[in-house]
């Protein structure tokens, strides 16, 4: 099975770790807007890196694919409930989740069974492709840094 979300997932983790690799405290703080911060855009990240995950151990070990669509929660309202805790977590601590979780989750999309990969592709490729939130998210951070 042709696999080529792998090396986007790995281009775009790249992109996260050559961004973070430099950012000071002041640089994760810099608004973004709306209350969102370099910082809590990284927390983002991390945080539907690890969700993401967390469902596809489940599709392994239950043998079938469930729930896959925005249905099953409201994006906006989980993450207006996530805000004030991404805003409260150490810088540092972010750096090191959002590489941690961009690992974790890019490891178990590229090494899924055939049967699971058809299936996330079929229904709800960008879960599979976390390239493309990595990408809107850091051309986001890149904006808002460059002013």
């Amino acid at each position: 099975m042709e696999r080529s979300y792998v090396n986007e997932n790995d281009a775009e983790r790249t992109r996260l770790k050559e961004l973070i690799s430099e950012m000071s405290d002041t640089t994760m703080a810099h608004s973004i807007g709306h209350g969102w911060t370099v910082g809590v855009t990284l927390a983002h990240l991390a945080f539907y890196d690890r969700l993401w995950l967390a469902k596809f151990e489940e599709f392994e070990r239950m043998g079938a694919l469930g729930p896959l669509s925005g249905a099953d929660f409201n994006v906006d309202a989980l993450n207006n409930a996530m805000l004030p805790w991404w805003q409260n977590i150490a810088p540092i601590q972010v750096k090191h989740e959002v590489v941690a979780a961009a690992e974790a989750i890019d490891s178990k999309a590229a090494s899924l069974p055939d049967w699971l990969v058809e299936a996330i592709l079929s229904k709800r490729p960008r879960t599979l492709v976390r390239a493309v939130h990595r990408r809107e998210h850091l051309g986001e951070i890149d904006r808002a840094l460059k002013g």
